[in-house]
């Protein structure tokens, strides 16, 4: 039986694959959490499971961690998920192609507007906690809507235990029943390689480039997105 062929008139077929669109966007994750960890005081605003442990660290007292830090930051999650599941349940049921762009452009004006806060403001109490807020409201939205959008193994695009279990138990080391390895391994990778760049540019450029190339990305593929997988 022949492969059925898109329908190249069909807008959902035009564009960048949603696996390629998850995929960067986990490349920008790496970028916020070097952002957050490394500039606004050993915090993450895109791995909440890193972040309620180090709640927990905090809460217990250990030095070089913040309660109202980590505080903040998933509760402005927990909100932006929150509005997140709003827009899904409203709007889920149309295009994939334009519900995914309308959430882009969503998180990159969000990270356009933290990276220009991080640009013009001194560094100071209120300005780690804006960056905080809007960069944990940013990505709670997009991880929404990205779990509703439902490829399998990049239904969450800021962290990837389930993704990295999967990729050695069901590998050939394991019971060989993987026929994904190659996308799990590309998540692991794309969200490794953005904490790389975005520690090095912490380190050597500040806050405010890092995240507006996160902007730049999650504006790109807003444009480019399409709604196959």
């Amino acid at each position: 039986m022949s492969a059925v062929t898109p329908n190249r008139d069909d807008p959902e077929t035009r564009g960048v694959r949603l696996v390629v669109v998850l995929l960067a966007l986990m490349t920008v994750s790496g970028l916020i959490d070097a952002v957050s960890y490394l500039g606004l005081g050993h915090v993450f605003t895109a791995n909440m499971t890193g972040n309620i442990v180090i709640l927990g660290f905090a809460a217990a007292g250990a030095p070089g961690f913040s309660v109202p830090h980590s505080a903040t930051s998933l509760a402005c999650f927990v909100v932006g998920a929150t509005v997140g599941g709003r827009v899904a349940g409203r709007f889920g049921g149309g295009s994939r192609r334009t519900w995914t762009r309308v959430i882009l452009v969503a998180e990159a004006a969000l990270l356009a507007g933290s990276a220009v806060l991080a640009f013009v403001r001194p560094p100071s109490a209120a300005t780690t906690y804006s960056l905080i807020a809007l960069t944990a409201f940013a990505m709670g939205l997009r991880n929404a809507n990205v779990r509703k959008l439902g490829v399998p193994d990049l239904t969450a695009t800021t962290v990837v235990t389930t993704t990295l279990t999967g990729l050695v138990s069901e590998s050939r080391f394991g019971d060989a029943t993987s026929s994904r390895s190659r996308r799990r391994a590309a998540a692991v990778l794309a969200l490794v390689g953005g904490a790389v760049l975005g520690a090095w540019l912490v380190l050597h450029h500040g806050l405010g480039i890092p995240l507006l190339a996160a902007a730049a990305v999650s504006g790109v593929f807003a444009v480019a997105a399409s709604g196959r997988e």
